[in-house]
């Protein structure tokens, strides 16, 4: 136990009763170890003041992070059979779907929107890693798809901030199926000549990397971001090399060229707009 939770919260709890102080009034951040008021981390959205480390945001946060107020809309994405394998491991598909929608409130770990970054228009997509760790089967294929063919009708750009553990095991080769189908809309996407434009949050990897997360026109992500294929256990056991420290981290990967730009949240919608307003200006 630490001095936070063995002195200082039994304290006010003497003081105020114990029913008036929630136990989630601190947090500890995975980079510093640092206590964090969890007041401070949702204005900072989920940035800690200490080290910068990045934590995991959810999607409603990270849209109200990027869009300017008031100009969003839920884009409706397609509904397909749940179990197409009707597949079991310690536990049937069904109820990891069923958990998952509880535990987020969303119905896939995917959603589209459309609305106004720094007054342009554009569909974005957004991936959420507390859902079934983002894995990408034939729901989330298709409404990324979905999604890239509403920006491609309605001329405007296209933004994905995928964070994603790769293909859903239980949908098995079908969901392997989905690279291709992703990659196909991008290249629709890419005929209409508007941007294109990816945003990496932690983690991005697997199949999700392998398709459509690499083809952007501009790949930005955030600090300390895990961005690779495989895992770097898998990797090294594999090379029988030592591998590069933080070789899969996105300051890593800019430097070897793999992504464009390392952008903080606060930094976000300022660099999107700057780079909306360049890119329609070349197209």
């Amino acid at each position: 136990m630490n001095w936070l939770t063995s002195f200082v919260r039994p304290k006010i709890r003497s003081l105020v009763g114990k029913d008036d102080v929630p136990d989630n009034l601190w947090k500890k951040c995975p980079g510093c170890e640092q206590m964090l008021f969890h007041k401070d981390l949702e204005t900072s959205f989920e940035v800690c003041s200490h080290c910068g480390h990045h934590q995991k945001l959810d999607t409603g946060r990270r849209i109200t992070l990027l869009f300017d107020p008031g100009t969003t809309h839920s884009i409706s994405l397609p509904t397909l059979p749940q179990d197409p394998l009707k597949f079991k491991d310690t536990k049937r598909y069904t109820d990891r779907l069923k958990t998952a929608r509880n535990t987020t409130g969303q119905q896939e770990a995917l959603s589209a929107i459309e609305g106004k970054i720094g007054g342009y228009p554009v569909v974005a997509a957004f991936f959420d890693f507390a859902f079934m760790g983002g894995s990408m089967g034939t729901a989330v294929g298709e409404g990324l798809a979905c999604a890239i063919n509403v920006a491609v009708q309605q001329k405007v750009p296209f933004i994905v901030v995928p964070s994603s553990g790769g293909a859903r095991m239980q949908e098995g080769i079908l969901s392997l199926m989905q690279m291709p189908k992703t990659v196909a809309a991008v290249n629709r996407l890419k005929r209409t000549k508007k941007p294109y434009i990816v945003l990496f949050s932690n983690p991005t990897t697997g199949g999700v990397l392998a398709s459509f997360a690499t083809l952007g026109d501009i790949h930005m992500a955030e600090p300390g971001a895990t961005i690779g294929f495989a895992g770097a256990r898998v990797i090294q056991e594999t090379m029988r090399h030592q591998l590069p420290e933080g070789f899969q981290r996105s300051e890593y990967l800019l430097e070897h060229g793999l992504i464009d730009m390392v952008t903080p949240r606060a930094q976000q919608k300022e660099m999107l707009t700057r780079l909306l307003g360049l890119l329609q200006k070349s197209s």
